[in-house]
């Protein structure tokens, strides 16, 4: 029962995470029968409690499943499961700032793209054995796509980044290939990768973006793709600055066959250049969604690529759905074309919110990380803790654990429904949440 891996950590989260980076570096493999919770708990010095919570956190996850008396052990083929369970409800009086929205208030109007759409279908109707991406699309996209430097590619359209993102490594990895994913990183990922029958490895991540010595180390040890954020980084906000790309462009160099995605969160919601990775290897694929600056519900997202793997992607989405509506392709279009997104604009907007917040924290002797985007990342030293007390002051924040690996614990705030009044109020609520829990008193 797990060889020469060692189970470490306090809390039960430490626990959980310990386990889950075991299962992620290959050290624990599926089927493996874990410790029962007394004999963890002894070992540990912790209250069995303490560990029964952690695999009840794993369960969650889809990481391990327990048979009865039988035990517990590391699923076979993790389970699709959804890390925005973790989530925490906003009972009525408390503010929600944990959801990840954009403002509604920067957000175009996408009556007029929609009925110049529409009005498009009527003179020439969409019909089966037409190209699945509209011609205008793609020649925006693409000139797009050259004025930031991301290398010449065919492109596609999915349903959304993640959609993008799944059918990449459908289409180059098998069950059991290893995947280099930031930690933290986004929630709907980390779950995507296990789901696939794929083992996440984490790689840390500061505000200049993926370390550097950590993909070098799990490329070394296998990791047969690699998936990073250029900007926005969901959730911390970080950017890869040019210096970082250089450095990861080295690395990548030394392991030609990795398939790099990249996932472009941050555009048209930031200010800051894109530096991407793209052409490194062999086989690439880079995504745009349009779903921060144009709407969530447009589920329209760019795919561009080695020709190779671009013709998988597509060659396998006609088997399925066939093509993402050419009405929506058609309604982005006419939002592109008629400037009804001010990308500088919004990414002043969230940026004043989002430094505001981050200043406020830096005065109260709080550190927290966020370059970009609407995201703010807070380190806590016990998250479920922080949590609660947030919630009691009257904030709801995302749990850390929706983004972690391995990882140390953290909140999440979104700034986008954040104004100037509100940032002393949650500032102080976060100081005061973010180091331990209040000394019990019996007296």
């Amino acid at each position: 029962m797990l060889g020469e891996y060692r189970i470490a950590g306090r809390r039960a989260s430490e626990i959980a995470a310990s386990i889950e980076q075991g299962v992620g570096a290959g050290e624990l493999e599926p089927g493996e029968l874990l410790p029962p919770m007394r004999e963890l708990a002894t070992s540990l010095g912790v209250n069995p409690n303490t560990v029964a919570a952690a695999y009840r956190t794993l369960r969650e996850r889809g990481v391990i499943e327990t048979a009865g008396r039988r035990g517990s052990r590391v699923r076979s083929r993790p389970a699709s499961t959804a890390r925005g369970s973790l989530r925490v409800d906003a009972p009525p009086g408390v503010r929600d700032v944990g959801e990840g929205n954009p403002d509604p208030a920067l957000l175009p109007p996408l009556r007029d793209a929609l009925a110049a759409a529409a009005l498009g279908d009527e003179r020439r109707p969409g019909l089966y054995g037409q190209a699945p991406v509209d011609e205008e699309f793609a020649r925006l996209a693409r000139a797009a796509l050259d004025e930031d430097g991301v290398p010449d590619g065919p492109v596609a359209v999915t349903s959304g980044s993640l959609d993008a993102i799944e059918r990449v490594l459908a289409a180059h990895l098998r069950p059991g290939d290893a995947v280099a994913v930031e930690d933290p990183g986004w929630g709907s990922l980390l779950d995507l990768v296990p789901s696939l029958g794929l083992r996440p490895v984490p790689v840390g991540v500061d505000d200049d973006g993926p370390l550097p010595a950590d993909v070098k180390r799990a490329l070394a040890a296998g990791a047969r793709a690699l998936i990073v954020t250029d900007r926005a980084q969901n959730p911390t906000g970080a950017v890869i600055g040019i210096a970082r790309a250089r450095q990861l462009r080295a690395v990548l160099a030394r392991f030609p066959d990795t398939l790099l995605i990249e996932d472009d969160h941050g555009h048209a919601i930031v200010d800051q250049p894109l530096h991407p990775l793209a052409g490194t290897t062999r086989s690439w694929a880079f995504v745009r969604s349009t779903a921060k600056a144009y709407g969530p519900d447009l589920r329209v997202a760019l795919l561009t690529g080695d020709p190779v793997t671009v013709d998988r992607v597509t060659g396998r989405q006609q088997l399925g759905p066939g093509w993402v509506s050419r009405l929506l392709q058609r309604a982005v279009v006419q939002l592109w074309t008629s400037g009804a997104v001010d990308p500088l604009a919004v990414a002043r907007s969230y940026g004043e919110r989002r430094d505001a917040l981050v200043r406020a924290l830096a005065e109260r002797g709080v550190e927290a990380h966020g370059r970009s985007g609407m995201n703010v990342w807070v380190p806590v030293l016990d998250e479920t803790g922080a949590v609660t007390r947030l919630l009691r002051s009257g904030w709801a924040v995302a749990p850390g654990a929706r983004y972690r690996l391995a990882s140390p614990p953290a909140v999440r705030v979104t700034v986008s429904q954040l104004s100037a009044a509100d940032i002393v109020p949650i500032a102080d609520a976060l100081a005061a949440a973010a180091g331990p829990a209040p000394a019990r008193s019996y007296g």
